[in-house]
């Protein structure tokens, strides 16, 4: 059978979600519980790789198991795992089914602070001057008309297209001098929200204009945009699914 986790987690003490060599990893960790609650090796598959000091408020990942879970098995592994992670539900699914590839869509938050708070310094980027955010958001909707973000990817890795559709990208006001990115799309290639946020910054403290937005966008070449965002500020929030994925 497969099963779908439903689960967060802090990213802080982790090296991103993925497995690497001599690294502590949010998969290593679930994987490790696992195996030991139901006495048999067990890999995951998450629906996406977050990086290192990126958190998830909803994340997916499905493994294969051919017995029924045993009874209490969320509040056993949840007691099992550390208290940065935490399991929701797990959800039987379509043997088929696949937590990376037939997702519809992924939502990211990204929180900047304007001005020293001492409260959410290790999730979010403090910035100590004010930034327009109107010009963060005109320059933000050139992301919805275009697909080749090049511009915005890490570069050296394995992806074979830059292709992506975004479906939302905003900045909203929060309180507190708080401001949070909220960005949809199909896909993300590595390293590409943060990277728009460290380039939309740029747009907010009027070093570039909406113009120079444009233009980075169509070079599609990492060279030309701006620094990455720290990674303390961005959050995974949601994935989206067919609706007929998990068993009834």
């Amino acid at each position: 059978m497969r099963y779908f986790l439903e689960l967060a987690y802090n990213g802080k003490n982790y090296f991103g979600w993925q497995i690497q060599p001599q690294q502590i990893s949010v998969q290593e960790k679930i994987e490790y519980c696992l195996s030991t609650l139901l006495r048999q090796p067990i890999s995951i598959t998450g629906a996406g790789r977050t990086d290192t000091g990126v958190h998830a408020q909803k994340m997916f990942a499905h493994f294969d198991y051919d017995l029924p879970l045993p009874e209490d098995f969320v509040k056993k592994l949840n007691a099992f795992l550390p208290q940065d992670i935490s399991i929701y539900a797990i959800h039987p699914t379509k043997k088929d089914a696949h937590a990376r590839f037939d997702a519809l869509s992924r939502t990211y938050h990204y929180y900047i602070q304007q001005g020293k708070n001492p409260f959410n310094f290790d999730q979010s980027w403090q910035i100590r001057h004010s930034l327009n955010v109107d010009l963060m958001n005109e320059a933000g909707k050139l992301l919805i008309q275009k697909t080749d973000f090049g511009s915005f990817a890490k570069l050296h890795t394995d992806v074979k297209t830059n292709i992506c559709e975004v479906y939302k990208a905003e900045w909203i006001y929060l309180e507190d001098r708080l401001l949070r990115f909220e960005i949809t799309a199909d896909r993300f290639l590595r390293n590409m929200i943060r990277a728009i946020v460290g380039t939309l910054v740029e747009v907010g403290q009027e070093k570039i204009n909406v113009k120079d937005f444009a233009q980075i966008i169509e070079k599609k070449d990492r060279s030309f945009a701006g620094a990455s965002a720290p990674a303390q500020g961005l959050f995974l929030v949601d994935v989206q699914y067919p609706e007929d994925l998990f068993e009834s």
